[in-house]
């Protein structure tokens, strides 16, 4: 078994394309409990939007909170312009009784809410208290009295102070027991609440704290707003005063598709990023006049209407929003308007012609495939118009016919093997691009990739997605974009935020499976808001100084995967180092991402030819013992990028990488 490798570096020409940084993009998309993650809003339902659960009349995630024997629930009509429905309560006198909802809850502190209510009363009701309390032991969290002034509805705000952490809380909106008491007599004892919310002070655009400053770690560089969910959106509903917006239910993924993260949101968030924005419009089930609109709304001046509409909602500057991308896994059959490559292809030309006429500047990214007769038909009818093609890459286990019961190492070894499909992939893309040339000017753009590990559609236990093991895979993942980066200029990683695949950024115990929704947390820990392996990958590629490509040579042993079907690609004899070299702008600095593939410890000895090197390089490594490990709330940093100050002299005799490990190696030139 050959333990050892050589990386040669003897011809310093860098490439002449440059490394575009979008490259290291990420992807939001309303999935399962990802907005539920990401924003700030501890509540649920805070419009009464999901349907009253059993006989109680109680919205969703809310129940009664009385000791009242005849107090009465109902769900009716939200107030006016508002969204959802509204929850009545009617309370009777003679029951001298507390009586309102209640919400179980994480809660952080201490730390300040901005407690906003939407509500009417009898006249008879002069306050109701907003209260969070412990469930374990009922320890008060925070008490606010409200004083309610009218009949009609009303905007109620208030600041609720919150002690301190507490993962099981309980946050209840009532009319107190000690309330003075009133006459029985018509419309009497009677609350409506129509919106409930609590928002940390601490939040930043309704995004938690926490996420913000990871994803800012990200240097995402582009920011993607698309998914399933897309094709049966329309972003007139995501904009406006957030409570007179729409509740939309999420016909891709089941659920709501959150009000409070529309257009302006997004926006706001990739600036607070600085990043690029990328947005997905709808053609699955909407039109041309759609899409332009969306466009307009963007990027029209105040003299436009969809213009001055954005400026009446508060954001008078145009957003400029240059890449627009169009149809959203369009092939599949979980997808709103599913057609063929030829239809939508022709569905798409009209959809163009409309965006473009608002803004000639826009870039323009088309729905892809790995299906090359798809991608033949777009191209052939839609390639002269078009900036990008994209594909989303998800491999898994099933390329290779293998399953749970499958031996952990073979597994393994198949996941560590997924950049040959990618290569594949992106191979036979190329060359469909370069087969006319009314289309060879086109990019590729990766807007989705992420491993998968079929046929676990429901999982069991913590999620494979997670695990170093796939961090490597996504790493390898990373270094066949590089190579390819003359065509591949966009890469977004699937999710951002817990989601559907788990995110790489992790908020609580949660994860979702395919068709089931989100797994209820388990650990006590809700709030705990942790990076998974593959979060440091994509933050330790991004994060580095390259700007070109420089070739490189590697000598090392293989790994064989042993399939249990036939495969386009060989897998008898793999790398087990996976190297990509890159050069920064003044070529002073070169960089190599090695990722150790196998299951042994390679050492790996360094030849720069010609080249001089400065005494001392800076290694980057995420590595841990096992190719299984995870992060969780338990142990949020089992896997982290680690760094260190190695002698040059080291690398030519042979350093060694440890088993299912991913680096970058940084060395000054001199």
């Amino acid at each position: 078994m050959n333990n050892k490798a050589t990386i040669s570096i003897n011809d310093n020409s860098a490439s002449e394309h440059t490394i575009n940084p979008y490259l290291f993009g990420h992807f939001v998309e309303d999935i399962r409990d990802h907005m539920e993650a990401m924003l700030a809003f501890p509540l649920k339902d805070m419009d009464f939007e999901s349907e009253a659960e059993g006989t109680s009349g109680v919205s969703g995630s809310w129940y009664a909170y009385t000791n009242g024997r005849n107090t009465k629930y109902a769900l009716e009509a939200s107030a006016p312009k508002h969204s959802g429905r509204a929850q009545r309560i009617r309370i009777l006198s003679d029951d001298e009784a507390y009586a309102g909802i209640a919400q179980r809850i994480a809660l952080k502190g201490p730390k300040n809410y901005s407690v906003k209510l939407v509500i009417r009363t009898s006249i008879e009701f002069k306050y109701v208290i907003v209260e969070a309390v412990d469930r374990s032991n009922q320890e008060r969290l925070g008490l606010e009295r409200i004083e309610v002034n009218s009949h009609n509805w009303r905007e109620y705000e208030a600041v609720l102070s919150v002690s301190r952490d507490c993962a099981d809380a309980e946050f209840r909106v009532y009319v107190p027991s000690e309330h003075p008491r009133w006459r029985d007599s018509v419309s009497t004892g009677m609350l409506w609440i129509d919106h409930v919310s609590l928002l940390p002070e601490d939040h930043i655009g309704m995004v938690k704290r926490e996420v913000v400053e990871m994803t800012r770690d990200l240097n995402a560089g582009m920011m993607r707003l698309a998914g399933n969910y897309i094709s049966a959106y329309h972003f007139e509903h995501g904009i406006g005063p957030v409570l007179e917006r729409p509740v939309m239910f999420n016909e891709a993924w089941g659920g709501w598709t959150s009000k409070y993260f529309g257009t302006d949101e997004f926006i706001a968030f990739c600036r607070e990023l600085k990043v690029e924005p990328l947005i997905c419009v709808n053609d699955g089930s909407g039109t041309p006049e759609e899409a332009a609109a969306w466009v307009e709304y963007c990027n029209g001046g105040t003299d436009t209407p969809m213009g001055a509409q954005r400026a009446a909602n508060g954001h008078p500057e145009p957003y400029n929003v240059t890449y627009w991308e169009i149809g959203n896994e369009v092939w599949g059959a979980w997808q709103v308007g599913n057609v063929t490559g030829e239809q939508f292809a022709r569905r798409m030309l009209p959809i163009i012609k409309a965006m473009k006429k608002i803004d000639p500047s826009i870039v323009i990214l088309a729905c892809g495939h790995t299906d090359q007769e798809w991608n033949r038909a777009v191209l052939d009818i839609a390639g002269e118009h078009i900036d990008y093609l994209t594909l989303h890459l998800y491999h898994g286990y099933n390329r290779f016919g293998m399953d749970r019961n499958t031996p952990a190492d073979e597994r393994y070894k198949a996941m560590a093997a997924f950049s040959e499909w990618t290569r594949l992939n992106l191979e036979e893309t190329r060359e469909q691009i370069f087969a006319n040339l009314k289309h060879c000017h086109v990019k590729l753009a990766i807007t989705e990739y992420n491993t998968m590990y079929y046929p676990n559609n429901i999982r069991r236990g913590l999620p494979d997605e997670h695990t170093l093991g796939a961090a490597v895979a996504n790493a390898a993942n990373l270094n066949e974009m590089l190579r390819a980066s003359d065509l591949v200029q966009i890469g977004s990683f699937s999710d951002l935020v817990n989601g559907w695949l788990g995110g790489c950024i992790r908020v609580g115990d949660y994860y979702a499976d395919q068709y089931c929704g989100k797994v209820p947390g388990w650990s006590g820990h809700p709030l705990k808001v942790y990076g998974t392996p593959t979060y440091e990958v994509m933050k330790l590629y991004a994060g580095r100084d390259i700007s070109r490509m420089l070739p490189v040579k590697v000598e090392c042993g293989t790994f064989a995967v042993q399939s249990n079907k036939p495969a386009p690609i060989n897998l008898d004899a793999l790398p087990d180092l996976d190297v990509a070299a890159c050069t920064n702008k003044d070529s002073s600095t070169i960089t190599l991402f090695i990722v150790n593939r196998s299951l042994k410890e390679v050492t790996a000895a360094l030849d720069l030819g010609e080249l001089q090197a400065d005494k001392d390089t800076v290694l980057y490594e995420i590595t841990g013992e096992s190719e299984w490990d995870i992060n969780s709330v338990f142990a949020p940093d089992c896997i982290s990028c680690k760094s260190s100050s190695i002698p040059f002299e080291a690398w030519k005799a042979g350093y060694p990488l440890r088993p299912a490990s991913v680096y970058a190696l940084e060395i000054r030139t001199k």
